[in-house]
């Protein structure tokens, strides 16, 4: 969706498909970061969307056992937005599709799901699409593969995933919020548990991080003792977790990280997390994604525009991206081995790791890890002149 914003702001003609009749589901991944900010306001849209309902969290902090260790402190970013941003997912794509359709080149089809890539001579040349009326033929210069880590795009494709693996799955549900809790975003490590609170308007978002694989053996256990072992880590009376009434108030996140070795093919590019799926570590997966989108923005619009567009304009955007990508995961990676992994294994350290003893004495290194998640690896910015909306 922001793609297709930043391409019609261009003069490119875009059509974006979309399986579902509307944006209304779960999508989890709810955070917009400052650089995904800054974007908005490159773009002039900052105030509006600002306007919208959402949480603002300037500070992230981690509860080891009884001890609290602030992580991460935003305030200090060289940004616009010294805070990460909580909004419902579907009033963010509502937000920038209402603001993309000023553009007369710009179009979205609901209920249109993508089935297979019309090819002519090894190049893909458009799409096959399932709608309510049945099956239909889209032509395009370029398809777009930003369906996500499930991405039917790039199986379709044929495009090598290299899989880099992931110890853990969520388990993502509700619990309400009421006005004498504690503001502040939060997650608990110990016990061989890890469990993250995301605050939200009127409810509390919660994930409890559960060992890869082991989501049969908790079910079989049954929803009571799923509540209760929520209750012993919510830090409100433990009745609450009551609101779980049976497995259908729980969802189940399939973690994975892998990438692309090829994003592209002629005629074809994918970004986000069909290019990249990222773990929910630091949750900063669709502000990767929307970076991705900038970039391939900036590098594709004048070669759409001007019909020019070859195979070598789509490997310029992996070059540009891939490295924030694999720094990314690097970084996700070594905190799944280093930090997850062992928790929900049940090793309890006698003492705090020393990276999280300096982060709690030493105020400026918080800043560190605010801008790895704030601003990320090579943080892009809007270029090129709007046509008029």
């Amino acid at each position: 969706m922001m793609l297709g914003l930043l391409l019609a702001r261009a003069g490119v003609d875009v059509l974006v498909l979309e399986k579902h009749a509307d944006f209304l589901r779960d999508f989890r991944g709810d955070t917009i970061h400052p650089s995904t900010l800054e974007v908005m306001h490159e773009l002039g849209l900052l105030d509006d969307f600002l306007a919208l309902p959402h949480q603002e969290l300037r500070e992230l902090s981690a509860q080891v056992g009884d001890v609290r260790v602030p992580v991460a402190d935003f305030t200090r970013l060289p940004t616009r937005c010294k805070f990460v941003a909580f909004m419902p997912q579907w009033d963010f794509l509502d937000f920038i599709a209402s603001r993309a359709a000023r553009y007369p080149s710009f179009r979205v089809r609901m209920r249109a799901e993508v089935t297979g890539l019309l090819e002519e001579s090894g190049r893909v040349v458009g799409v096959e699409v399932m709608t309510p009326e049945g099956r239909r033929e889209i032509h395009a210069d370029l398809v777009v593969g930003a369906d996500g880590r499930h991405s039917a795009v790039r199986g379709k494709a044929g495009l090598e995933v290299l899989e880099l693996g992931a110890p853990m799955d969520v388990l993502w549900f509700r619990l309400s919020r009421r006005p004498e809790d504690a503001a502040a975003t939060m997650g608990r490590f110990g016990d061989g548990r890890i469990f993250v609170m995301i605050a939200r308007d009127t409810y509390w978002q919660c994930g409890y991080v559960i060992a890869k694989g082991t989501i049969g053996q908790i079910r079989s256990r049954g929803i009571e003792a799923f509540r209760e072992g929520v209750a012993r880590l919510v830090p409100f009376p433990r009745e609450r977790a009551g609101e779980i009434r049976d497995w259908k108030d729980v969802s189940l996140l399939t973690v994975q990280v892998d990438r692309l070795s090829k994003w592209y093919r002629s005629g074809l590019l994918c970004i986000g997390d069909a290019a990249h799926a990222m773990s929910p570590v630091g949750g900063i997966g669709i502000n990767l994604a929307l970076q991705d989108a900038v970039a391939a923005a900036n590098l594709l619009a004048a070669p759409l525009a001007e019909g020019r567009l070859t195979v070598n304009d789509l490997a310029k955007v992996q070059r540009r991206r891939e490295m924030p990508a694999r720094v990314t995961q690097w970084l996700q990676v070594q905190a799944q081995r280093r930090v997850i992994a062992p928790v929900l294994a049940g090793a309890a350290p006698s003492r705090l790791p020393l990276a999280l003893r300096l982060l709690r004495r030493f105020a400026i290194l918080r800043r560190i890890p605010a801008r790895l998640i704030g601003i990320g690896v090579r943080p892009e910015h809007v270029i090129g002149p709007a046509v008029p909306g």
